[in-house]
């Protein structure tokens, strides 16, 4: 118990506390996110943001936050926190707050002389619904409470502003209200499990501002809008629940949908568990289809981090439930792709060069956890099928070359996860024969040797060991220069850059490398980009080097990858570790993965960002929460507990 717990001291302290988010999500694209002093600091934060087939299949911030008032003997006391003009924090209801913790639930307790009362929020899993749980702890008297909703009902990229095209009617329901705000747009039904008054009182909180789009460069001052307040009297030992949703709910129904969602939360007791209901909150499901989403907020599902991330989230915690469903939605869109039709499914860049590759390394892990007869069994025709697709050359970017080899052109595009772009062309161009890509397939035509075996089919395990064969010889004669593996090789000539692409070629099943190079390439991987939150993306000792991503969208784009630390590179760097120095680099590897457990405690509590800064003191970047970070650091906290446990 206890484990992610933060007391008054930190909690006052806003140049702290600010930094310190907490994310909920469902299994519809939907989240919640914001403070843990309930203070927004971004445009992508509010209480209730979901997207809306009915507009544009967008996310949109509906309910941005409710604001609570303790009355006391005719005094009242805000419990709300918003940043105005300047350095202006009002009302400043942080002081008031005694606690914050998460176990299945995030808990906010406050005091207010003799009142002591607990916040509780989830999110419902398979709606657009948010439930808050007041409980009144400790009080002489029974206690008056106000609550005001501040809407939004903008697009998560934009901001509202005053305006009079606000629609300002008010519709009863049952124990609430239901309101929005302009045409299209669904209703949000804001209700009470208790009787309770509404005082229509319709105006603006104008003028709060969000910092950290401030300091991205974006626009960052907004005017949010409330109908008016909702008022109620809670007794000591009562709970009252609030709901809010997009559909009206059932007061009598409020709590008994509370606890049902209760019993079907992780507890975050230790790192492990922290990783494990993070990865579920990427879960999406879409009528019969699943997903997992790239990152929050702003990311949806992107074909190579579903397919990166999917082995650790699903397969390292034993939730086949995730992994099959996922997998079969993911087949329908390659097959769709393959065959050259629009697209059914909500999977984007399932066209970049190195996806199928990807696709077929996940696949390689469910054979590793299960067996090569039942991989054949379910995946088999797929898995060759993709092969035939990229040797007849019908991929629109990836040719097989007469060396064996695949060629991509990365001139116009991104053709890999280093996809950073800077007035439409990529700002890391990496074209030709990419490191990875090839280190990708030499080990998808020795994965489909094992199938074929299966399958005993002599003719395919021959032409596929001597396409595997020769595909690694003319890797060594490209790429090796005699120290580690140049990055990319084209018609310009090679990329000396060291760069952590080429981990790959010693950390995937089947290696092109001897085991004199496989060492010297974890070497200078080790020396140059390992760093306590990932791998760096260039080494400090390159000219282009530029360890923080900051400053406007330019900027950051720009430095995407030129030195930025990456967490999901880890899963490889641990495999390939263990390859070269097997047990004596076991505890190596647990010091350097337990950096990550202080992470748990920081910037979104109990989750992994996207990226850090390349230099200490690794200040976290981009997404808040991200799939690739929590699968691939999931992944490499099993490889070292499964590889103790074996020996």
């Amino acid at each position: 118990m206890g484990y992610l717990k933060f007391d008054k001291s930190l909690l006052i302290n806003l140049e702290k506390s600010l930094t310190k988010q907490m994310l909920r999500t469902n299994k519809k694209g939907a989240y919640s996110v914001t403070t843990i002093t309930d203070c927004n600091t971004s445009k992508y934060d509010g209480l209730l943001v979901a997207p809306l087939p009915e507009l544009d299949g967008e996310n949109y911030v509906l309910l941005s936050s409710l604001d609570e008032t303790v009355i006391q003997h005719g005094a009242e006391f805000n419990m709300d926190i918003h940043k105005f003009n300047g350095d202006n924090y009002s009302p400043k209801g942080h002081k008031y707050i005694r606690e914050f913790k998460i176990d299945t639930v995030a808990c906010t307790t406050y005091r207010v002389g003799g009142v002591i009362f607990s916040k509780e929020r989830v999110f419902i899993t398979d709606e657009n619904r948010i439930l808050i749980k007041y409980t009144m702890i400790e009080s002489q008297t029974p206690v008056k409470m106000r609550f005001k909703p501040l809407l939004a009902f903008r697009n998560v990229n934009e901001l509202t502003h005053e305006n009079n095209q606000v629609d300002k009617t008010v519709k009863p329901i049952s124990n609430g209200i239901a309101t929005r705000l302009y045409p299209k747009f669904p209703y949000l039904s804001m209700q009470w499990n208790k009787k309770n008054e509404f005082v229509e009182m319709p105006d603006w909180y104008r003028g709060i501002e969000y910092p950290k789009e401030q300091e991205r460069g974006y626009a960052y001052k907004e005017d949010l809008y409330t109908p008016g307040y909702f008022e109620l009297t809670i007794k000591k030992g009562e709970s009252v629940i609030f709901s809010a949703g997009i559909t009206e709910g059932k007061p009598t129904q409020l709590n008994k949908l509370y606890n049902e969602e209760i019993a079907r939360r992780t507890s975050r007791l230790d790192f492990y568990n922290c990783l494990k209901n993070a990865g579920k909150q990427c879960r999406n499901l879409d009528d019969k289809d699943c997903y997992i989403m790239a990152g929050y907020p702003w990311f949806k599902c992107r074909a190579r981090d579903e397919f990166i991330a999917l082995p650790g989230i699903a397969l390292a915690t034993d939730n086949m439930s995730i992994f099959y469903p996922t997998m079969d939605t993911a087949i329908e869109a390659i097959s769709e792709f393959m065959q050259t039709k629009k697209t059914t499914k909500k999977i984007t860049e399932i066209e970049a060069p190195d996806v199928l590759l990807w696709w077929i390394w996940c696949i390689q892990q469910y054979a590793l956890k299960t067996s090569i007869k039942e991989t054949n069994s379910r995946y088999g025709d797929k898995i060759m099928e993709v092969i035939k697709f990229i040797q007849k050359g019908k991929h629109p970017n990836l040719e097989l070359h007469e060396n064996g080899l695949l060629y991509s052109n990365g001139y116009e595009q991104p053709i890999s996860w280093m996809n950073g772009v800077v007035w439409g062309r990529p700002s890391t161009p990496r074209t030709g024969y990419l490191v990875e890509i090839n280190a990708l397939w030499y080990n998808a035509l020795k994965f489909a040797v094992e199938i074929a075996t299966e399958r005993q089919s002599s003719y395919d395990v021959d032409l596929l060991t001597y396409q595997a064969e020769f595909a690694k010889e003319t890797f060594l004669r490209t790429f090796w220069n005699g120290d580690y593996l140049y990055d990319y090789v084209s018609g310009m000539g090679r990329n000396h850059e060291v760069r952590p692409n080429m981990i790959f070629a010693v950390s995937l099943p089947y290696s092109t490398l001897d085991k004199m190079q496989q060492k010297k390439v974890v070497d200078i991987v080790t020396r140059e980009l390992l760093t306590p939150r990932g791998l760096r993306s260039l080494s400090p000792k390159s000219g282009l080097y530029h360890s923080s991503f900051e400053g406007n969208e330019i900027d950051r784009n720009t430095n995407y990858h030129k030195g930025t630390a990456w967490p999901w590179l880890m899963g490889a760097f641990t495999e390939a570790y263990l390859r070269v120095y097997k047990q004596s680099g076991l505890s190596f590897l647990e010091r350097n993965i337990s950096g990550f457990e202080a992470e748990m405690n920081n910037a979104c509590i109990g989750t992994i960002n996207e990226l850090f800064d390349g230099n200490p003191p690794y200040k976290e970047r981009g997404a808040m929460s991200f799939a690739m970070s929590i699968g691939e650091v999931l992944r490499a906290l099993t490889l070292i507990k499964n590889y103790d446990t074996n020996l």
